[in-house]
């Protein structure tokens, strides 16, 4: 399925393939025919799940677990969450592409089983601005099963690291120094992760990638809400064959699940409540 989006000025033209069998997350990001998405040029653990979405633009961790497997509090039979959680490869149901020549809104729910034996409910609503070119994401999260969980998540937003070069950089006002270059640390592989909350202007906080050459100079913005999502974690990968870096707004800081749990860090929530969490990107 594609989710296209052309802006009355020429210089906001987006086209967004979204994945219908995989929580309706972006494979290709198409901005005046460059594809920002990393495609195979991505490192795999092991999981196809992971390495169908990986090669997207963006995939969605949780809603019961983020980062590597760890195990299932409690679990007899020494079960883990999956990497990334239980997201991908659950399909969108009820999908429904409203548009006009201002706007174009993809919706649709996700039902997913998580790996601690309970079950949510994903309502996912992607909006494109035909004339800002601006793109938002609204997601709400139901937990739908018979007992308390603590939801957690973190939107790995994927860019091919080749259309870089020396004077790309990330800017931010969560970063020390409120800037990095894109290689930040040394070696082949490196990631951290920052609070953002005190970044952010009216609950937002923002983050750039740029200039990109082949964007025409341009940055890619991204912006997130930080009262579900305070933390920033940024990954890059460029070992042999890999050319990625992911911006990466997360419910929670880079710790271990035990550790947030003790810290009260992931608090559950209750059958039939809901947490909702949003992002916004653009090219300019």
């Amino acid at each position: 399925m594609t989710f296209a989006l052309t802006a009355d000025n020429a210089a906001h033209v987006f086209d967004l393939a979204l994945d219908p069998q995989s929580v309706l997350d972006i494979r290709d990001a198409i901005f005046r025919n460059v594809n920002l998405a990393p495609g195979s040029a991505i490192p795999s653990d092991g999981d196809p799940r992971i390495d169908r979405a990986l090669p997207g633009f963006l995939f969605t961790c949780g809603p019961d677990h983020i980062r590597h497997p760890e195990p299932v509090e409690g679990a007899p039979d020494g079960r883990r969450y999956p990497l990334h959680g239980s997201y991908s490869s659950h399909p969108a149901k009820d999908i429904l592409i409203e548009e006009d020549e201002n706007e174009a809104v993809c919706s649709a729910r996700v039902r997913t089983d998580l790996a601690n034996g309970e079950t949510a409910e994903l309502a996912r609503r992607w909006h494109a601005d035909r004339v800002t070119g601006d793109i938002r994401l609204d997601d709400s999260v139901t937990n739908t099963g018979n007992g308390p969980w603590p939801p957690v998540a973190m939107y790995h937003m994927n860019i091919n690291t080749r259309l870089f070069d020396d004077r790309t950089k990330l800017t931010g006002a969560m970063l020390p120094g409120g800037e990095l270059p894109w290689r930040f640390a040394d070696g082949d592989v490196s990631i951290f992760c920052v609070p953002a909350g005190d970044a952010a202007t009216d609950g937002w906080a923002e983050i750039a990638i740029g200039p990109i050459a082949s964007l025409g100079g341009r940055s890619l913005h991204v912006k997130f809400r930080v009262d579900t999502l305070p933390y920033l974690q940024v990954w890059r990968n460029q070992s042999p064959g890999c050319h990625v870096m992911g911006i990466e707004p997360v419910s929670n800081r880079l710790a271990s699940r035990a550790e947030l749990i003790a810290a009260g860090e992931m608090p559950d929530f209750a059958p039939g409540e809901s947490v909702d969490y949003a992002l916004a990107f653009s090219v300019r």
